[in-house]
């Protein structure tokens, strides 16, 4: 015969669930940590809500960014700017550091922004191409902390010469940009490079002349002929023609000379040293002198 299910009467079932073995259905008691989670859910939900929604604005701000770089949606960034702003999320102290030559008025435009605007709103990306793009500075790092504040390191172009091209004059880096055309005169005493080319020419002769002290001080400028070789016009206005490819062997061979016979002190035309087996010196052509004017006695008459 089959049997039929047990069925456990009301008192039976009262004593299972208090003989210190509760049945796995009994609810356990939460925790003080669920309790005080669910006194505040009420409270926590619009606070939750409103972080999602805007996590959920600035990643559509950045997908719409990516999508539209020509910024027909830019409304949606600036909307979430604002309300960062709003949040309390704005520009604090603003810092640069590295800025020696640079022209402030310069670094102040390219940052575009100043303390109490819209933390979200400035690009640390578009400040750096925008600070790269002036003539002084070499390279920007941009740094934007959620505190509000925003730190800018500069490495800036150091002056290396002035360079003389078609009658004009610029201050130049070792690499040969141009960084200024004006006061030219306020970064000290800089070697003076001339012709088309000499700019980007002119640092490994510069290097060869400062090894010959006795040479260099006595150079005006460095003087690039026809963008193949170079001459040196002395302060006394001396020209020192120097071989193509071979100037530092005779830079060498010139302080040599000066220490042996002070050769660049006498007054010249030039030195020519183009020839490697020989030294040509043009002097400075001599005043002919004046025939004495014979005067003829005329005769007396008596």
């Amino acid at each position: 015969m089959a049997r039929s299910p047990t069925r456990l009467q009301t008192g039976e079932r009262t004593r299972l669930s208090q003989d210190g073995r509760p049945p796995q259905l009994a609810a356990q008691r939460p925790n003080a940590l669920r309790l005080w989670l669910r006194r505040q859910r009420p409270h926590l939900r619009p606070i939750l809500l409103g972080i999602a929604g805007a996590c959920c604005l600035g990643a559509g701000a950045v997908a719409v960014a990516a999508l539209d770089p020509a910024g027909r949606f830019a409304w949606l960034g600036q909307g979430v700017s604002g309300i960062a702003a709003e949040a309390g999320l704005t520009v604090g102290d603003i810092v640069v550091r590295g800025q020696q030559n640079t022209p402030r008025e310069l670094i102040r435009t390219a940052i575009g922004t100043g303390r109490g605007e819209p933390l979200l709103a400035f690009s640390p990306a578009q400040v750096k191409a925008r600070l790269e793009s002036i003539a002084w500075i070499e390279e920007a790092e941009v740094q934007r902390h959620m505190s509000g504040d925003i730190l800018i390191t500069l490495r800036e172009r150091q002056p290396f010469a002035i360079w003389q091209h078609d009658n004009r004059f610029a201050v130049i880096d070792r690499e040969g940009r141009i960084v200024t055309a004006e006061t030219l005169d306020a970064f000290g005493p800089l070697p003076l490079l001339v012709g088309d080319g000499a700019q980007k020419m002119g640092g490994a002769l510069y290097d060869a002349l400062k090894a010959e002290p006795e040479v260099q001080r006595r150079v005006q400028a460095l003087v690039y002929v026809s963008q193949r070789r170079w001459n040196l016009r002395l302060h006394n206005g001396t020209d020192v023609l120097l071989p193509e490819g071979h100037e530092h062997a005779a830079i060498r061979r010139l302080g040599e000379l000066q220490r042996s016979s002070a050769l660049m002190d006498r007054t010249l035309v030039a030195i020519d040293m183009r020839m490697p087996d020989r030294l040509v010196v043009r002097q400075q052509p001599q005043p002919e002198e004046a025939e004495p004017v014979k005067v003829k006695r005329g005769s007396s008459r008596g």
